[in-house]
């Protein structure tokens, strides 16, 4: 994957793949005290049950988390200018992110050449999980 910083970069460039490890309970669980969201979805099957839930899922923060690990693995945090991201679907246990990008604009944004690129989360399965887009400055 070139990155932003090495020049060249243009419309129709694609970051990723990436792949990230499986999500286990362990991630979940340590995702709860680094992000303080202890809610019962997402470490307590009984109560994910209770609320009509399979089991536990995924924080979607989480999943954001990993879409910025992709960006941050193409261009400095310093060069984001926005990011956003939609949740599609459901992440949990057992499932095997995928992260890919587009870049599908070049563009002057607050005054800074900017690249917009859209970005996608799916599973092992190819079901997309996350949606999102982002602009990065060019150094």
């Amino acid at each position: 994957m070139a990155s932003i910083m090495h020049g060249g970069t243009s419309v129709g460039d694609v970051l990723g793949p990436l792949g990230i490890e499986p999500i286990s309970r362990l991630t979940l669980a340590l995702y709860c005290g680094g992000s303080n969201d202890h809610y019962g979805i997402h470490v307590d099957s009984d109560y994910a049950k209770s609320v009509g839930l399979d089991d536990v899922i995924g924080h979607g923060m989480l999943s954001m988390a990993y879409l910025g690990r992709l960006l941050t693995a193409w261009a400095p945090q310093k060069n984001l200018r926005s990011f956003e991201s939609r949740f599609v679907a459901a992440t949990h246990p057992g499932d095997i992110p995928m992260l890919r990008g587009e870049v599908v604009e070049i563009a002057n944004y607050h005054g800074e050449k900017c690249a917009r690129v859209t970005l996608t989360m799916t599973d092992q399965h190819g079901e997309t999980k996350v949606t999102g887009q982002a602009r990065i400055a060019f150094a």
